[in-house]
């Protein structure tokens, strides 16, 4: 899988700000079926960074109504990569 597909987005959350500045770890939404080899290699190769681990949470879609019809949205994953000391991701953060 290609580094750009792997990784979808930022995450931009107190949590995510909060370990970005205490820990240096980055959080990431991620393609489902990504591994976390992938994700290191990804996160490396389009950030030019040291990834010294990566943890992964799967989560599972909301189900949603639309009157008397019943779906979901799609399951998705997050990533948090701890970046290696001295390298860092600069990541844009909305107003």
């Amino acid at each position: 899988m290609e580094p750009d597909r792997v990784i979808l987005g930022p995450l931009t959350t107190e949590k995510a700000d909060r370990l970005q500045e205490q820990h240096n770890v980055v959080c990431f939404r991620v393609h489902p079926s990504a591994n976390k080899v992938q994700i290191r290699r990804a996160v490396e190769s389009l950030f030019e960074v040291d990834v010294t681990a990566v943890r992964t949470a799967g989560y599972r879609g909301k189900e949603k109504r639309w009157g008397r019809y019943v779906g979901h949205k799609p399951d998705w994953k997050k990533a948090f990569v701890t970046l290696a000391e001295g390298h860092s991701v600069q990541i844009f953060k909305g107003v």
